[in-house]
């Protein structure tokens, strides 16, 4: 398992120092140039400060505030997500509840980390990278950035553009997010695919299949975090069992929303709620993996 290299954690750490005593210089700078505007304001030269001299002078500094706004911004870690429609973005106009989990993870940690979620409904490794998705996210990425790789419930479906082989493809794309992000000089973490809700009587059986092994294989292999996002989310439907665990997802009854006038038993995807209670089990499992990390998880009370 691979964790962030203390190193480039304390070289990142200087650099935010170092950055936040120029900014310090650079506003003491500017504020003592608005005061010795007001002075010239209170001393009975009150077009002074509307004058063209001063605004000139004021811009470069105005310019400077916002370059280390923005390279405060820039330094601070991203969380990316890729992956398929139970960790995407969703559509929330009209009342629709359907959520993926990555649109609630940032809820579930402190400002000193970011998450961008660029998940997709329908993708799967194959499709997310031959799209060019994936070359839009990597080219964004940083040292000290985080990429979260979730892929496996489109992989194991026939069609020829998603689907790929456990053992050959899956593992291949899999490994291919891994070397990539690795070479940004970022953190990858592969979490394995999360379960359906799939009851016989009391118990719910798995659905991946090999499917849901590979992110662990591959993590061991090229040297990533693994978090089994599998064996969590087994753990919480199997707690709330065959009836308690209908909350998590898009059960919904006839007529109730315009969007969904047949109702709609949805046993893979989530709504709020679930898609809050995995997010934040999810969060916890991210911190307990990765030591950097821990200290930005928002403690829940259970």
């Amino acid at each position: 398992m691979a964790f962030l290299n203390p190193t480039s954690f304390f070289s990142s750490t200087s650099k935010k120092l170092s950055d936040f005593l120029s900014f310090s210089i650079i506003l003491r700078k500017f504020t003592t140039e608005i005061f010795n505007s007001k002075k010239q304001m209170n001393s009975h030269k009150p077009k002074q400060w509307l004058r063209p001299q001063t605004a000139a002078k004021a811009v470069p500094f105005l310019l400077l505030l916002t370059l280390l706004l923005g390279a405060f911004d820039s330094a601070t870690p991203v969380i990316y997500i890729i992956g398929d429609s139970t960790a995407a973005n969703k559509d929330t106009t009209e009342g629709r509840i359907e959520r993926g989990w990555g649109m609630c993870l940032h809820e579930y940690l402190d400002d000193g980390v970011r998450v961008e979620d660029h998940a997709v409904n329908g993708r799967s490794s194959r499709s997310f990278y031959a799209e060019g998705r994936w070359q839009k996210v990597i080219d964004k990425v940083k040292p000290g950035d985080y990429v979260i790789i979730q892929f496996g419930h489109n992989d194991e479906k026939p069609a020829p553009d998603r689907h790929t082989d456990v053992g050959t493809t899956f593992d291949a794309h899999l490994a291919q997010y891994v070397i990539e992000t690795k070479a940004k000089g970022a953190t990858p973490v592969l979490m394995s695919p999360v379960v359906r809700r799939n009851f016989q009587g009391d118990t719910l059986v798995d659905t991946h299949g090999a499917y849901r092994l590979v992110a662990e294989k591959v993590a061991r292999e090229y040297g990533a975090v693994y978090v089994d996002a599998n064996a969590i989310t087994h753990d919480i439907e199997q707690r709330l069992g065959p009836d308690g665990s209908i909350r998590l997802h898009m059960w919904v009854e006839p007529s109730k929303y315009s969007w969904a006038k047949k109702g709609r038993k949805d046993n893979t995807h989530y709504n709020i709620y679930g898609a809050h209670v995995v997010a934040a089990a999810l969060a916890k499992a991210l911190g307990d993996a990765v030591p950097a990390l821990k200290s930005h998880v928002r403690k829940i009370k259970e």
